[in-house]
């Protein structure tokens, strides 16, 4: 008989409130748990946005200086979504040469994106085929450049929409990106805030 245990007294078990105890703290601690994971997991795909973004850039120096120019590339608009993003991948695919007219090569040339570094909207896609180039969210990276008139950026716009996946388009006319772009809003929610810039 243990002699610490007073005579005739059993050893009982948890009772239902020690029970519901236990059961809110794994549930407290499994929700911690899954809450870091899903920031280290948002955190992963924003840095890989901004290498992707950093590689998109270095391909498009390079564009520049074998064709003098960036890709002329309107913005996208909403009931175009992803043509700029198509207009890219064509670019940087050696198919699309840098003016806003007859813009495919007459034949294909210098292939400036390593494809296997990116997911694709078709990753089985023969090469020629319309094609774009995914963010980690699976949106398509914008771009924009139409140096005319109200065109007042130096270079180009290349953006990836971020978690959210929203973005205010088109792209501003003069390629600025203003605080007053950053902080459009639709209903109540801001559009802009999370976006990821290639040259800002």
């Amino acid at each position: 008989m243990d002699s610490r245990r007073p005579s005739g007294q059993s050893r009982r078990g948890f009772t239902l409130l020690e029970l519901l105890a236990v059961i809110t703290l794994i549930a407290i601690l499994a929700g911690i748990v899954i809450g870091v994971g899903r920031r280290a997991s948002e955190a992963g795909k924003t840095a890989r946005a901004k290498a992707e973004l950093a590689a998109l850039s270095a391909a498009l120096e390079t564009y520049k200086r074998i064709y003098g120019d960036y890709p002329r590339i309107l913005s996208d608009s909403l009931s175009t979504d992803t043509a700029s993003g198509q207009a890219l991948y064509a670019a940087l695919n050696g198919q699309r040469g840098p003016q806003l007219g007859a813009t495919d090569f007459p034949a294909q040339q210098r292939v400036l994106l390593e494809k296997s570094r990116f997911t694709l909207t078709s990753p089985t896609a023969a090469d020629n085929a319309v094609n774009a180039v995914l963010d980690p969210w699976g949106n398509p990276y914008r771009y924009a450049y139409n140096p005319g008139a109200s065109w007042k950026n130096s270079s180009f716009v290349l953006l990836s929409a971020g978690p959210d996946g929203n973005v205010t388009l088109p792209i501003p006319s003069d390629g600025l990106i203003s605080a007053a772009y950053e902080a459009t809003q639709l209903d109540g929610r801001p559009l802009n805030l999370d976006n990821l810039y290639a040259n800002r």
